[in-house]
């Protein structure tokens, strides 16, 4: 993810979102996919197909979108914000053991989605899975977290989700 924030926000030519640090809990979605809900979800006036990741609870640095918390790292009890973070591994579906975070890339197409869980609210699950804590965060499907724009087929999608993740967590190019 270090890769993917350094190659999108300081190296393309899309508007970044402003970005701020967080420290403490966060949900990291980064290796996560998406699956439909079958509600819809409106960011800054824009309808997407609602999707829910189940990601790992981890504590420290992340990088946050103010723009969708209220300018507040800050959650409400019981809930976590899902944001990115510089960390190289983390716990990963199905076992929830910590493995390599690995970048890879694809292309969009008419058949396949992403979601972006940027900056959006979680709920901690009661149980833990092999000792880590899980939240179940929602967020828009073909959202690019960058632009707030629909993502089209023919997108360069970048994820540490592995291939075949229904709805892979990650962000466009």
């Amino acid at each position: 993810m270090k890769r993917l924030l350094f190659l999108v926000l300081f190296c393309t030519n899309a508007t970044a979102a402003p970005i701020m640090i967080c420290n403490g809990e966060y949900a990291l979605c980064a290796a996560s996919g998406s699956t439909p809900t079958g509600k819809k979800i409106t960011v800054n006036g824009k309808v997407f197909q609602e999707g829910m990741a189940v990601c790992p609870v981890l504590t420290g640095r992340s990088i946050a979108n103010p723009a969708l918390m209220n300018n507040s790292c800050d959650a409400p009890p019981g809930k976590v914000w899902s944001l990115f973070s510089t960390v190289s591994e983390a716990p990963q579906a199905p076992s929830w053991a910590v493995a390599p975070l690995v970048p890879r890339s694809f292309i969009l197409s008419k058949d396949s989605g992403m979601s972006n869980q940027w900056g959006y609210i979680c709920d901690k699950q009661a149980k833990k899975n092999n000792g880590v804590q899980l939240a179940s965060c929602y967020g828009p499907i073909n959202e690019s977290p960058f632009t707030g724009g629909h993502i089209k087929p023919g997108a360069k999608i970048i994820t540490d989700a592995p291939a075949g993740v229904l709805n892979p967590v990650g962000g466009n190019f």
